[in-house]
């Protein structure tokens, strides 16, 4: 097993909030349009990250990548997403929050 860089340990991350998102606050099996298009922006802007592997959690990062309507977007899957994660992904959420703290 490969140890995951920071940037792709992030865009497993979003994937997990948004998939979370998806499925139990809109009710969707699959992802639908608009969250598979969040998903898709969210990956794009951390592959083009200009910190690269020194990025911080985009709590504490000081560039607003996000256009504000998806910002708007990315907000309400993150506060939606955030508590239930260490119930579905605990240890993601550990290496996430642990990643936080640097």
């Amino acid at each position: 097993m490969h140890k995951l860089s920071h940037i792709e340990r992030e865009k497993r991350t979003v994937e997990q909030m948004v998939r979370l998102y998806c499925r139990y606050k809109e009710g969707n099996k699959e992802l639908c349009p608009s969250c598979a298009g969040l998903l898709q922006y969210a990956l794009a802007r951390l592959s083009h990250c200009p910190f690269g592997e020194g990025k911080p959690t985009c709590r504490k990062c000081t560039v607003h990548c996000y256009k504000p309507e998806m910002k708007e977007k990315i907000r309400a899957v993150m506060r939606f997403s955030g508590p239930r994660m260490l119930l579905y992904h605990p240890i993601d959420t550990l290496r996430h929050l642990l990643d936080e703290k640097k």
